[in-house]
């Protein structure tokens, strides 16, 4: 993909990016309550632990919501209009944006059931997509 502007990990980040590289999903999980939080912060969000450990995802979802984009906001993205956005929930409750591949656009459904596959996007970067099943 070149061109296209691509997450730039950070201290919170690089280990969710890290494990992407490894062909696998995880996230953080708050060592005191239990909460998923994405994206990786230094606190959870429920109760202000720094505690967490990151734990493997499913991988499985649905489509929860999704846009279709006939522009490309970007040069980069010209060949690939329409493409589409989704909002994807895993069955872990956690909700991830990202992109269906292997399926037309018109063919997008809320509900739809996905599974996280992985593409590499550049030297550092592999970004988790998903395709439907």
């Amino acid at each position: 993909m070149p061109g296209l502007p691509l997450p730039v990990p950070d201290e919170d980040s690089q280990p969710f990016w890290d494990y992407c590289a490894q062909g696998e999903l995880r996230a953080q999980r708050c060592g005191s309550c239990g909460v998923f939080r994405h994206p990786p912060r230094p606190r959870c969000r429920e109760c202000g632990s720094p505690d967490f450990e990151w734990v493997p995802l499913s991988g499985r979802g649905i489509v929860y919501t999704y846009a279709i984009s006939h522009q490309a906001v970007h040069p980069a993205l010209v060949d690939l209009v329409p493409h589409g956005v989704v909002i994807v929930e895993l069955e872990e409750g956690l909700r991830l944006n990202s992109n269906i591949v292997d399926c037309p656009v018109d063919e997008i459904a809320i509900g739809m059931p996905v599974q996280v596959v992985f593409e590499k996007a550049g030297d550092e970067i592999t970004l988790p997509k998903f395709r439907r099943v």
